[in-house]
């Protein structure tokens, strides 16, 4: 299969042809050159796009999504020759710490991703971004780091004072969950969604009908979809919910779950 029949076969929008072209592209230059190379910052839609790319393409290893650390949702793919090792995929990011203090200083993940863009930088050349109550480190492409280190002063009016950390000195802040314990008639993507975002299977079904639920990061449109465990499951402005567990079956036949929503 050709390029462009790979990407037709792959592609979900007409806009995705031209990021998944990209990722081809950069999978034939490590092949070309025998050097790594890095897409920008994937979200998860399109991370689960260009696994399904390069399944279709063949490409089974050789290549590493990293986002910093272990629950990242923006990661860079990053393709490695064989004579590199994992561990030269991590030369592809940066990380950096803004540190900000006093009585008006806080700040949201609004504020900081604000000032960042606010100094021209385009969203896909970085990854999370981690606020804490006096601090916020940021995953970002290397190519910026002297200019970040340069130009990033302030966020709003905050004053920022701004160092590069390693990997290992990330602050990732504790994820916040709720844990919802129901029963469903069936493991459908519409009775699912119902009782992690509390409304009924109708309703569950009518958004997903409009396109507003994604299941693991990709839309779907099927109520009947089949859901597994361990599945994500996202719905504008509702938020964010994973199928944690499956148990066994109630005495009338209904199927027992824990999902865990996300605050």
């Amino acid at each position: 299969m050709d390029k462009t029949d790979l990407i037709a076969k792959t592609a979900q929008e007409p806009e995705d042809r031209l990021l998944l072209a990209k990722i081809l592209d950069k999978y034939d230059q490590t092949q070309r050159r025998n050097i790594p190379a890095a897409t920008a910052f994937l979200s998860p839609r399109e991370q689960q796009l260009a696994q399904s790319l390069l399944s279709a393409a063949g490409v089974r290893d050789g290549y590493v999504l990293d986002g910093g650390y272990g629950e990242a949702e923006r990661k860079r793919l990053v393709f490695l020759p064989d004579w590199a090792g994992e561990e030269m995929a991590g030369e592809q990011l940066a990380f950096l710490r803004a540190d900000f203090r006093g009585p008006d200083s806080a700040l949201t993940h609004r504020d900081i991703l604000g000032s960042l863009m606010g100094l021209g930088v385009v969203r896909e050349r970085v990854g999370d971004i981690l606020v804490s109550p006096h601090s916020a480190d940021i995953v970002a492409a290397p190519s910026l780091l002297d200019f970040f280190l340069r130009e990033w002063t302030e966020a709003g009016r905050v004053k920022l004072s701004v160092s590069r950390i390693d990997r290992e000195e990330l602050r990732v802040p504790q994820v916040q969950v709720k844990t919802i314990r129901d029963t469903v008639s069936s493991l459908r993507l519409d009775a699912v969604a119902a009782a992690a975002f509390s409304m009924s299977r109708g309703k569950a079904a009518e958004l997903i009908a409009a396109g507003r639920v994604n299941l693991d990061h990709v839309p779907c449109l099927k109520p009947d979809k089949p859901v597994g465990e361990g599945a994500v499951l996202t719905a504008g402005g509702l938020g964010k919910a994973r199928l944690t567990e499956v148990g066994g079956l109630s005495k009338k036949g209904r199927t027992g779950i824990t999902i865990e929503k996300f605050i």
